[in-house]
């Protein structure tokens, strides 16, 4: 993992997830003895998952919340209701059967209803991708079946995506941040290339809290929008483990990932303020791909406007205090026989 020849970490060997999860959490509980560690977090939604079913298994605090809370926020069909049924705008999704595909009407997203559970043996991520009708999306979803995921079915939004972020215990979300990403990738149903944080909207903060308390979730949590020309925010997504762009939402308000060690430890914890706007993500490696493929203004422009935005950015993996991760990833993609 690039995680491990960061200067900051001491590495361990530790499988991931699959099946019932026990040979990950064994690998958890050495790495625990092993390092005398105190709090243990996920680093994937599969992480957070097995961690957070197994946690009694552990001589660690798990930074996750509840089993049940965790189930219900990666379950997106679940999920979307229970945001629907605190005024939260989400858009149609459903799982896929016979019937609403029958029924289904124009474009459609295709995704996983969750990304792990006991038993499952399938990769973590699953990327959600876009057809134009349901019988062209047929073969997406017969390849998930025959990896055990269950599909489902989501309308598209055409918008911007958008994020809020913060830490939520006794009903309250904390060091809020609110970022809106101008490029993504890939197009049209990837992550942030690029992220600016903005102010955060108080009522859709306060929705969120309800969706938040609904859930029976406590600890960090980033909520994921797609913003329609009207301003509408439609929830997408929740991840309540560190997130791509996480060194935006530290570098505008720092402090947010201390302080979640910090409360799973039972330790008090001071109040923390809002994200300051104006600072800037970028994947840069990301968006050097997506200017190839979009070429706004043409190639050459786009890729200068690349460069230009990622030296007044903050980055997932680069930092010249640390470079061993980086050093990592540039060897990973110039090794023979890797893309």
């Amino acid at each position: 993992m690039l995680a491990s020849t960061s200067a900051c970490t001491r590495a361990h060997a530790v499988e991931r997830p699959r099946g019932d999860g026990l040979a990950f959490i064994d690998g958890v509980r050495s790495a625990v003895s092993e390092g005398n560690y105190d709090v243990v977090f996920g680093a994937g939604d599969d992480w957070m998952a097995a961690l957070s079913l197994y946690r009694d298994h552990l001589d660690a605090q798990i930074a996750h919340p509840s089993w049940d809370a965790v189930v219900a926020a990666l379950d997106k069909v679940s999920l979307s209701r229970a945001a629907s049924a605190v005024g939260l705008d989400v858009p149609r999704t459903e799982p896929a059967t016979a019937d609403v595909i029958a029924s289904w009407d124009g474009p459609v997203v295709v995704k996983s209803r969750s990304h792990w559970q006991p038993g499952q043996s399938h990769p973590l991520r699953i990327e959600a991708r876009r057809f134009p009708d349901t019988r062209s999306a047929q073969e997406r979803m017969e390849h998930l079946r025959s990896h055990g995921i269950e599909p489902i079915l989501q309308a598209p939004v055409d918008g911007r995506l958008m994020a809020l972020i913060g830490l939520f215990y006794d009903g309250r979300l904390d060091g809020r941040v609110q970022q809106v990403s101008p490029r993504i990738w890939p197009t049209p149903t990837g992550v942030s290339a690029r992220a600016e944080t903005v102010p955060v909207d108080d009522q859709l903060a306060a929705r969120a809290e309800r969706l938040l308390e609904r859930l029976g979730w406590e600890g960090l949590v980033e909520l994921q929008f797609l913003q329609d020309a009207s301003g509408t925010a439609h929830l997408i997504d929740l991840n309540g483990r560190f997130y791509g762009s996480m060194a935006l939402a530290e570098t505008a308000r720092p402090g947010i990932a201390h302080s979640w060690a910090q409360r799973t430890l039972g330790h008090s914890s001071e109040t923390l303020a809002d994200g300051r706007s104006g600072h800037r993500y970028s994947w840069a490696a990301a968006d050097l791909r997506r200017a190839w493929v979009e070429r706004r203004g043409g190639l050459l422009r786009d890729a200068a406007d690349t460069v230009r935005w990622a030296a007044t950015a903050r980055h997932s993996v680069w930092d010249w205090t640390d470079l061993g991760p980086t050093l990592r990833l540039v060897g990973e993609r110039l090794r023979p026989g890797i893309r």
